[in-house]
């Protein structure tokens, strides 16, 4: 799947997102990008089937438990268990899916086209989180010299 510029930017316009793959584990990953979301200004709702609370605050069982509607959904969850998540979405009118990397699959991807969902497949949202920092910096550089940049 080719990402385009256009999407990525549509999606980090969202600022109500569900981040689904959080842990009661605050060293995941998925903890990393909820703590980050959410420091940078977007709400964010966690959502993790086996847990009630994560970083403090309130964790959902899925989408449909949520107390609004968010502008996207995240997911940082085996490639395996993304369909069901990307249907519920669909289903919710939520648009945009973020399939950070190593959530994608061909699978998640056409099923997202098949419901007509705008989707981000393979990209970590740290290149795209601004201000973009650390290693983060260096690595949306070197995508930008060497042409690998969505455009």
């Amino acid at each position: 799947m080719i990402n385009s510029q256009k999407t990525i930017n549509e999606f980090m316009n969202q600022r109500t997102l569900a981040i689904v793959g959080v842990s009661r584990n605050k060293d995941k990953f998925g903890n990393m990008i909820y703590r980050d979301l959410k420091k940078a200004g977007y709400k964010v709702f966690a959502i993790n089937p086996q847990a009630d609370m994560v970083e403090g605050d309130r964790c959902y069982a899925g989408l449909g438990a949520l107390p609004e509607k968010v502008g996207g959904v995240m997911l940082i969850i085996p490639p395996t268990k993304t369909v069901p998540v990307i249907e519920e979405a669909a289903r919710l009118g939520i648009n945009y899916i973020w399939l950070q990397q190593g959530a994608e699959s061909p699978e998640a991807e056409l099923r997202c086209r098949e419901l007509g969902l705008e989707v981000v497949s393979g990209e970590c949202v740290y290149m795209y989180l601004k201000p973009v920092e650390s290693i983060h910096k260096v690595h949306r550089f070197l995508r930008r010299l060497f042409g690998k940049l969505p455009k």
